[in-house]
């Protein structure tokens, strides 16, 4: 392997297949694909909606379907899937299914790790019609200390000991999606630690998220994480307005009056991505294909306008340079996302580009080779 090559790891939604609670707030049957589908242009050249390919409406409860699609981004160069996680506490878990699936079988054979999206589940998610919906809690995020923590451990273990967990220092990676917001954040760690070390692993790598707003590089390594999946597409989005005061007043107008006035130039925003905290080795970047909230939001939506297999290469090059001198081990770089369909951020084929970003990502990622 060349020195240069770069670690792609794609967060993974994993949304697409019914569970009750979906069902009971949304509709029977409801998936991510339920808005996706109905989706509509919002001023003229707006590309929605967004169709899939090869892979369809797909159901992630059919294996077919998930060696489908880590062929794809084996093929694409992706190292690996990370797959969204959601624990809110005493065993109440979401859209587990997928990812408890792909651990049971043994299938794919295609390298994973684990996200903790640890954040409320509430309807705020959704909008129906022009209006968005109450907000009542469907699920709340709770930390209920020691005794939790060892149940989340011990459910997470046999994924940590399987042969295709991602590792970083010989630690099995475990992301944790919203690092501030997590009170005794360190205490959690510590104990994982030690479970970890008990169970005859070296330790765990653990990986703090940035959300673009009050979350930094230096804030997340001051509460103990070995590294920052550095994702700050809201500063990007606000540096590429101009102003951050006239995206504030943009987010608002947009919001509470309905207006789709949140549009920003793919080049402009995705030039922000690449900071100087990249070029630190245990600081991930993160590379977006694009971004369209429209099928979740609306004319509240945040879009990306001018996004092509072009303008992602030039993205791509500009981060690789802030990580190409890193050690191997730490050459990563986030893809976000695998499969966000509901924000127009995929890398799956659809009926407009079809494997144009896939096949766009294997050519740069191949000459690394």
């Amino acid at each position: 392997m060349d020195k240069t090559k770069a670690r792609v790891i794609a967060f993974y939604l994993p949304q697409y297949h019914p569970i009750p609670e979906n069902d009971k707030y949304w509709g029977k049957g409801f998936t991510e694909w339920t808005n996706v589908a109905k989706a509509k242009p919002l001023f003229r050249g707006h590309y929605q909606p967004h169709i899939p390919a090869d892979l369809g409406f797909y159901d992630l409860r059919l294996p077919e379907v998930r060696e489908a699609q880590a062929e794809l981004a084996r093929d694409a160069g992706i190292e690996g899937f990370c797959y969204y996680h959601y624990w809110f506490g005493n065993g109440k878990m979401l859209l587990q299914k997928p990812f408890e699936e792909v651990l049971r079988l043994g299938k794919p054979d295609f390298p994973f790790c684990l996200c903790w999206a640890n954040h409320d589940w509430t309807t705020k998610t959704w909008v129906k019609g022009n209006m968005a919906v109450n907000n009542p809690m469907i699920a709340k995020q709770e930390y209920l200390g020691k005794e939790d923590d060892i149940k989340h451990f011990e459910y997470c273990l046999p994924a940590f000991k399987d042969h295709r967990y991602i590792r970083i220092e010989n630690k099995p990676v475990f992301v944790i999606y919203d690092p501030l917001n997590f009170p005794n954040v360190k205490d959690f760690m510590d104990r994982w630690n030690r479970l970890a070390k008990e169970n005859g692993l070296e330790g765990i790598y653990f990986i703090g998220t940035t959300t673009g707003r009050l979350a930094s590089y230096k804030a997340i390594i001051q509460l103990g994480f070995n590294g920052v999946c550095h994702n700050n597409r809201w500063e990007a989005e606000a540096n590429a307005t101009g102003s951050r005061f006239i995206r504030r007043v943009k987010s608002l107008f947009g919001w509470y009056l309905g207006w789709s006035l949140m549009k920003y130039d793919y080049n402009k925003v995705v030039k922000y991505y690449n900071t100087p905290e990249n070029k630190i080795g245990n600081c991930y970047p993160v590379i977006t294909p694009s971004f369209d909230r429209t099928p979740r939001a609306g004319r509240r939506a945040g879009i990306y306008v001018n996004s092509t297999p072009q303008n992602f290469l030039k993205h791509v090059k500009e981060i690789y340079e802030s990580i190409k001198d890193k050690d191997e081990d730490h050459r990563v770089i986030f893809l976000n996302a695998w499969n966000e369909w509901g924000e127009g951020n995929y890398m799956e084929p659809d009926l407009k580009w079809g494997h144009g970003y896939l096949d766009t990502l294997k050519s740069f990622l191949k000459n690394k080779e």
